[in-house]
């Protein structure tokens, strides 16, 4: 396995009746795992074609605050060092499967079943650690006692695994190591990866605070050199006891660098790789282009600037107003700067590629059930199949040009072997069926509202604010959303204006009079800041007014093309609509509606047409649930998922009450820069909630406050973050989905289920998906607890998160890992007139 899944499930990146799932549901062919949606991007080519030596910096968000992979506070940092200095006995492949790691092992395989488990390790008889002692039983044998749980004095993260582990011998050697479990462990290929020295894992002294700061022993094609915390750097140099393929690089440099300094670490050449954001990439990839052409870019700070704003601007500078004219100058002034870094900084861009893949990780929606609308089942239900997880995915992969698949699965990422669609278990998008299912929980369109928010504050929340009332950017209830949208569909790859669908654009090139204009601006900021003569102050107001005036024919022109812009596009939506329901084209409500309302304005009876045009509408909506029902029922739906037979679904929109209380769901997020594109799908999903009436209300927090003080401690009712994949779904998965239970302090222990949904059968079904020893009988019983967990609807899987890696082009081996871990004894740089070209080779 991969040292990165070490903790992969300890941190994150953040009933009504009986449920009868078919006996199927969960079981499925061995095929159903399919290929990864994205393969590696990471310039592979043979060793023979790396040059030998040099210097690689990779970019690390912040130095680790502990080299114990076993701790807590862990984190990606600790991960890259153990995968490049640790023996790691099984890597995680292409495909997110684990396959053993020759370098370590000869063979590992399980020698007895009964009465007890054992599995036998054969150890590659030429590894050794740093100081020369060979790898063997020893260092298994205290890795077991350290993490088994048993001696409360080790501080450890998790035991599991470890924990069924009964004892550990040598066998026909000290290269030979024998682990009897106690109880079956289907996932004992998670075990021993890293393995770390004896010297780390022998006592807790050495275990929680040696290890922090430094490793006694390593084991791996690089060694452990310096840890500059003040430069901010840790330094890692060929290890010269390492048996295996040596490694191309001299040293490889993890350097410390944020994400907001990111673009200027590029820029300056500081770093060779980098993961970075879609706004990034997009830089890099206009940076190219900018490479190619002449003369200043035509994107960044200024480049809106039209004609008739410059010639405004000048109008200004000189006019009569000189608290105005001083400024404008400054703001002119500030721009120019802006302009130049920008220039700067693109020029030291151009000189890395984007390497793109998808990371094996999974962005969710989670629904808290703990109390609430949330805590009835059939409104998690009627959430989750509110949504259009296609739209979220084409709208987040689709403008980086990776593949927008929806996940299907809580517990493997296609590619994986435990992976299976059991989507279908909770039904597809639907929302006539949404409506009907939030009927039957008794939310109804209409009904008595308790004023208790009229005289109230805004409510503090810790590490941000939300309004006491949604407003129309915060509860997706916009006019402009409404005006669009009135026939409740969006059109995937039509522009909304709304924040985030500017990533639809992330590589496109400027206008080409964006370019003229910033050239034009360039000449007019060095103009001189006042007017000398009364003869230059009229000649001023006179260019002002002409400047307005053009600006506002400007507006006029905009207005009119964004007005024939929309009138285009509610003429393809309503021939989508007539194409796509042949049984109901009279019948069906977003059709007529959209029909409506452009006869409406051209008819003096538009009344009477709104309102036989809705009670067809609500006609359709329950045929179109009926169909629903029974297609999702073939799928293999949960019955329980659906509303009733015969339950109305009320009118599109209106919102929704119950007990004099609305139906308002605290949407909560982070606030920091990086999180833009979270908060744009969260802005989606508010307008797909709106559609069924559900109102959310966005309380924007910090970052460092998010996790902690709200997803943690389960103060939300919607959130958005992230879990990454596991080669080992039973052992890593199982605190996830567990069901809460009391503790003994009276509180409720969640373990790291933050959406606190869970049920007995699920956790029968880890229990036993983890106790089976038959590899493809322990698949199918997790495929199962995850079409159980689909059905409760805790959690929503999204879209895999895109990979984007900023790298120079001649670094080889390197770049958009993907699933699989880095062969770090491969990556190096391209020898002069060399091309990536393969596979690296084993030599």
């Amino acid at each position: 396995m991969s040292h990165d899944r070490v903790g992969v499930r300890s941190v994150v990146f953040l009933a009504t009746g009986v449920l009868v799932l078919p006996a199927l549901a969960g079981c499925s062919s061995h095929d159903e795992a399919g290929k990864p949606a994205a393969g590696q991007d990471i310039a592979p080519a043979a060793r023979g074609m790396v040059a030998d030596g040099g210097t690689m910096n990779w970019a690390l968000d912040a130095l680790p605050e502990t080299l114990n992979t076993f701790q807590s506070d862990a984190d990606a940092g600790t991960s890259r060092i153990a995968g490049a200095v640790l023996p790691s006995l099984f890597r995680l492949d292409a495909q997110g499967r684990p396959q053993r790691n020759a370098d370590f092992l000869e063979s590992a395989e399980v020698v007895e079943r009964e009465p007890r488990q054992v599995v036998l390790y054969k150890l590659n008889q030429q590894a050794v650690w740093s100081d020369g002692r060979e790898i063997g039983a020893d260092d298994f044998a205290a890795q077991w006692r350290a993490l088994s749980g048993k001696d409360t004095a080790y501080w450890t993260a998790r035991n599991a695994g470890y924990d069924r582990i009964e004892k550990i011998e040598r066998g026909a050697n000290n290269l030979e190591v024998r682990v009897t479990f106690n109880k079956p462990y289907a996932d004992w290929r998670s075990l021993f990866s890293p393995l770390y020295p004896k010297q780390v894992m022998g006592s807790p002294d050495s275990f929680n605070d040696g290890a922090r700061r430094r490793l006694k022993a390593t084991a791996g094609p690089f060694a452990l050199t310096e840890i500059d915390r003040k430069a901010g750097e840790v330094t890692l140099g060929r290890n010269p006891r390492w048996w295996g393929r040596p490694a191309k690089l001299d040293k490889l440099v993890l350097r410390e660098v944020s994400r907001n300094e990111r673009a200027e670490a590029l820029a300056k050449g500081k770093v060779d790789l980098a993961e970075i954001d879609s706004a990034e990439a997009g830089r890099i990839s206009l940076a190219a282009g900018d490479k190619a052409g002449e003369g200043a870019p035509a994107h960044g700070p200024g480049a809106q600037l039209t004609p008739a704003k410059a010639l405004r601007s000048w109008a200004i500078v000189n006019g009569s107003d000189e608290e105005a004219a001083q400024a404008e100058y400054e703001a002119r002034e500030k721009t120019r700067r802006a302009v130049k870094r920008y220039a700067t900084e693109q020029a030291g861009l151009s000189g890395y590629v984007v390497r793109k893949s998808l990371e094996p990780a999974y962005t969710q929606l989670a629904l808290n059930g703990s109390a609430g609308p949330l805590a009835d089942d059939r409104v998690r239900r009627a959430v989750a199949r509110a949504l259009d997880r296609e739209e979220l995915a084409e709208a987040v992969l689709k403008p980086l040009g990776l593949p927008a698949e929806p996940v299907g699965s809580h517990l493997a990422l296609a590619g994986q072997e435990a992976y299976a669609d059991n989507s279908g278990a909770l039904g597809e998008q639907d929302t006539a069926e949404a409506r009907a299912l939030l009927a039957d929980a008794g939310w109804v369109p209409g009904g008595p509202v308790k004023n208790e928010l009229k005289d109230k504050k805004k409510t503090k929340t810790a590490g941000g604010e939300s309004s006491a009332e949604p407003t129309d950017t915060e509860s997706g209830s916009g006019s402009e959303a409404g005006s669009e949208s009135d026939d409740g569909t969006y059109i995937v790859g039509e522009e909304d204006g709304k924040p985030g669908d500017s990533g639809a654009s992330v590589f496109a090139p400027a206008a080409a009079h964006q370019k003229a204009a910033l050239t034009r601006q360039a000449d007019i900021l060095r103009l001189p800041a006042e007017a000398e003569t009364e003869q230059q102050r009229k000649a001023a107001r006179k260019a002002a007014k002409k400047a307005e005036k053009a600006e506002k024919a400007d507006k006029k022109r905009s207005a009119k093309k964004a007005a024939e812009r929309a009138e285009e596009r509610a003429e393809k939506r309503a021939e989508k609509r007539r194409e796509h329901s042949s049984e109901s084209r009279s019948g069906h409500r977003s059709e007529n509606r959209l029909e409506n309302r452009f006869e409406n304005s051209r008819s003096e009876n538009r009344s009477e047409k709104k309102d036989a045009a809705d009670r067809t509408g609500q006609q359709a909506d329950r045929q179109s649930a009926a169909r629903s029902h029974s297609r999702d029922q073939a799928k293999g739906g949960a019955p329980g998922a659906y509303a009733p037979k015969g339950t109305p679904a009320p009118a599109a929109g209106a919102p929704l009450a119950k007990d004099g209380k609305p139906l308002t769901l605290r949407f909560v997020l982070p606030s920091g820069d990086g999180s833009e594109p979270l908060r744009a799908v969260a802005d989606r999903i508010s307008r797909m909630l709106e559609k069924i009436g559900v109102r959310t209300e966005t309380a924007k927090v910090s970052d460092s406050s998010y996790f902690k003080d709200h997803i943690a401690s389960g103060q939300y009712d919607l959130a958005l973050y992230s879990w990454p994949a596991s080669a080992f779904p039973a052992t890593d998965a199982r605190p996830i989905y567990a069901k809460p239970v009391p503790a003994a302090d009276g509180s409720l222990n969640v373990e790291q289920n933050y959406t606190r949904v869970g049920t007995d059968h699920i956790d029968q079904l880890f229990d036993q998906a983890i106790s089976e020893l038959d590899e493809e009988t322990s698949r199918s019983l997790v495929k199962k607890a995850d079409a159980r967990i689909w059905a409760e609807a805790g959690s929503i899987p999204l879209y895999q998160r895109p990979q984007l890696t900023a790298a120079r082009p001649n670094l080889a081996n390197a770049g958009a890992f993907g699933f699989q871990a880095p062969n770090y004894e491969d990556i190096g740089f391209l020898k002069p007139g060399a091309k990536p070209s393969g596979a690296p080779s084993a030599k």
